[in-house]
């Protein structure tokens, strides 16, 4: 069997059950590891990854799911202009802990200010639900994620 899905804009024939979560295939078949495996029930976010502009949860939607659409991972976003401006804010704010949730959080945070440009602290929390930090950066995601609204937007610290 296999599935042809685009992934960070490059279109590719996979051998792998349509079925299979997405997780895996972008893990085990295509090789992108920076997608995480968490929690297999869509509880911490580690597997998020953006379909059409909007995060799901990896280990939970089948690779059918995605055919016809656009993937990005954490490989793809860090290769654009809102991509770029959340790694620099995460690299600023020094939100990084153990790191293995990040990948996850920045997907999440991408999700969040492409439909809200400039949240504000509630809807930095509603937009971030769903992503656990084991470590408890929180306060520092939350920073993070108003400095990279601003450095996206062209503002001055």
């Amino acid at each position: 069997m296999s599935v042809t899905l685009t992934i960070n804009g490059e279109k590719r024939t996979y051998d792998a059950a349509p079925e299979m979560p997405l997780l895996w295939l972008l893990r085990d078949v295509a090789r992108m590891t920076g997608t995480k495996f968490g929690c297999a029930a869509g509880l911490c976010g580690a597997c998020s990854v953006l379909i059409d502009g909007t995060r799901v949860f990896g280990c939970q939607t089948p690779a059918s799911e995605a055919v016809g659409k656009s993937i990005t991972t954490i490989e793809g976003l860090t290769q654009q202009p809102l991509g770029k401006a959340l790694v620099s804010a995460w690299d600023e704010v020094d939100v990084v802990q153990c790191g293995y949730c990040q990948p996850g959080q920045i997907i999440a945070a991408a999700s969040l200010i492409k439909d809200n440009p400039k949240p504000d602290d509630a809807a930095i929390d509603a937009g971030m639900s769903g992503n656990i930090c084991r470590c408890g950066t929180y306060p520092r995601i939350r920073a993070a994620i108003h400095r990279a609204a601003q450095i996206h937007a062209g503002e001055k610290a």
